[in-house]
């Protein structure tokens, strides 16, 4: 007898030797029946499917948690005009008095039409300093009272990016680049949090809850934090303890540009130090090779389209990069690198091929993550490297790429952006993920883009020769989730033994269309036996959790404050 049995519906395995079957049996943590529904053992509880699909549970392998959105920061997501910003800034600074700084998140680099915004655009809003991130969290937006404040207007200097300056007068724009990779610094998140509110430890773990609850509701069991810098590892400690850890979740420790030996030794102790607890584990390293597209600061094998004689740039001198990557591989750490560029790709490929040749073969399953724009001669590469390619299906939509990433790489090589299909067809492992809070944590919104490379709504395909079928689809999304983290014999398939990771879907997804798909949702979602997310009280009885307003995350408000929501573009 097994604790429950799923039956009624349609149940994809991913498992080879038996792709799908038509009944599914937990018993305590793990599978334990896996077959047809006239073998099936019986059963202390039943659910019926009534014709829904249920899959693995989705390892959505690049999410930000920490950077899930902040109740008390000021949203600019979408917003596409100058006054609309000014109008949000000055109602939030006006409604709420108590607070000594303005938050505010996911502005677009466009929203001053022509130029990078700058300190002059916030004049007369408010008094108070105010302090924007941009959607890819790469640069960062101050008012004078800002600048004042951080004593950059006096021609001070930060730890948590770079302030630019006017060419003509030499005086601080207010726009500082470079702050992502600062940032995460020992140096940038102690100023950081010394600072700004928004990076206060109490204020950052609420974004990892508020996101692990969102995980659940959506269908993601397995959740990787791709950048977590040392200083915050007692965060996800906390959430251990205190039983936030809903889904599975790995930390990828972040590894500073520049950082010598003793930080290195320093991440070798605290993976020796840190518990390995069945919902959480340290993961990876992080390393950068390049910047990103947009500000036009990811390294290109060639001019971009509307820069002549600019490439970008590297994030280390390349064979200094090199050098560094060889090390980490002896230290016997698995890389995950972030690289958008196709020379930043390449650059990491050359890096993960002489450390194959100064150190040996093993299975490192070293990662790069985004692949956004890739030279055809580096695509077999992948493969004969054993590298994974992580990548995000959303970043492919016309609506976040149209314009500013299209016009800098230029139509001769759009052919070159993320080539999804061709890389799974050539062999490489890949892994799909969504980059929360930068996409919708959705994975159905990722499906349907990888689906269909449009927009939302349908609209202005293009590089249709890489969309893929549903079934590559979510085989990239879950076991490909399971083996890009060496995984694979415990989560990722649906097989006897295997925990019991799974997802109930609110429709078969194989009988639909694209478009459809995005109104579906997870109504059920599993992690180790135990329902995380039971929307109709399928295994408890009762609901445990509201149904979103806009479950496909398709921008509009949700029930929940930190709802997933439209963002543009990408972060590492």
């Amino acid at each position: 007898m097994v604790d429950t049995l799923f039956t009624g519906g349609r149940i994809r395995t991913f498992d080879p030797e038996q792709p799908w079957a038509e009944a599914l049996g937990v018993t305590d943590n793990r599978i334990s029946y896996v077959g047809s529904l006239e073998d099936a053992p019986e059963a202390r509880h039943t659910v019926q499917l009534e014709g829904r699909l249920l899959t693995p549970g989705v390892a959505d392998t690049h999410n930000h948690l920490l950077l899930g959105f902040d109740d008390l920061a000021v949203s600019l997501d979408q917003v596409q005009s100058l006054d609309v910003v000014r109008a949000r800034i000055a109602e939030f600074a006006e409604t709420h008095p108590e607070l000594d700084w303005v938050c505010a998140e996911n502005a677009l680099y466009s929203v001053v039409e022509g130029r990078r915004p700058n300190a002059d655009d916030l004049v007369g809003v408010t008094d108070k300093p105010v302090f924007i991130t941009t959607y890819d969290q790469h640069s960062v937006w101050l008012n004078r009272p800002a600048l004042a404040k951080l004593g950059i207007l006096n021609g001070g200097d930060i730890a948590w990016g770079n302030p630019e300056v006017d060419a003509t007068t030499g005086e601080p724009t207010g726009w500082i680049t470079d702050f992502y990779t600062s940032a995460m610094t020992i140096a940038g998140l102690a100023e950081l949090q010394r600072d700004i509110p928004m990076y206060s430890p109490d204020r950052r773990y609420r974004k990892i809850t508020n996101s692990l609850e969102m995980a659940a509701r959506v269908g993601i069991t397995t959740v990787v934090e791709p950048q977590v810098p040392l200083a915050e590892l007692d965060l996800f400690a906390r959430a251990e303890r205190e039983g936030k850890l809903t889904s599975r979740t790995i930390a990828a420790i972040y590894h500073p540009v520049g950082a010598d030996g003793d930080f290195r030794e320093r991440i070798t102790g605290a993976i020796r130090e840190t518990p390995q607890h069945d919902r959480f584990a340290l993961g990876p390293v992080k390393l950068y090779a390049d910047d990103v597209i947009e500000p036009h600061t990811a390294a290109m094998l060639a001019d971009y389209a509307n820069r002549p004689g600019h490439r970008g740039h590297t994030s280390l001198e390349p064979t200094e990069f090199t050098k560094l990557f060889v090390e980490l591989d002896r230290l016997g750490y698995q890389v995950h690198t972030h690289a958008t560029g196709d020379w930043g790709t390449q650059l990491t490929l050359d890096s993960i091929e002489a450390a194959l040749q100064a150190n040996g073969a093993r299975d490192a399953r070293h990662g790069i993550v985004h692949v956004e724009c890739l030279a055809p001669e580096d695509l077999p590469r992948f493969r004969e490297l054993g590298v994974v390619a992580a990548m995000q299906p959303r970043h492919a939509s016309p609506d976040l790429v149209a314009g500013t990433w299209m016009d800098n790489v230029g139509e001769a090589r759009w052919d070159r952006a993320w080539r999804f299909r061709s890389m799974i067809e050539s062999g490489a492992r890949v892994t799909f993920s969504s980059d929360w809070q930068v996409g919708e944590m959705d994975p159905l919104v990722g499906i349907y883009s990888a689906m269909t490379r449009a927009r939302l709504d349908g609209q202005d395909a293009w590089t249709v020769g890489e969309r893929l079928d549903l079934d590559r689809t979510l085989e990239a999304y879950t076991k490909g989730g399971a083996e890009a983290f060496h995984r694979e014999s415990t989560v990722g398939m649906l097989r006897v033994g295997y925990l019991a990771d799974l997802v109930v879907w609110s429709g078969d997804l194989y009988s639909m269309e694209p478009q459809e798909i995005l109104e579906q949702q997870a109504d059920l979602t599993v992690v180790g036996g135990t329902a995380i997310h039971d929307l109709r009280g399928e295994l408890n009885g009762v609901a445990v959790a509201a149904k979103l307003s806009d479950p496909a995350g398709h921008g509009q408000a949700c029930s929940e404050p930190n709802a997933a929501q439209h963002s543009h573009s990408h972060i590492s």
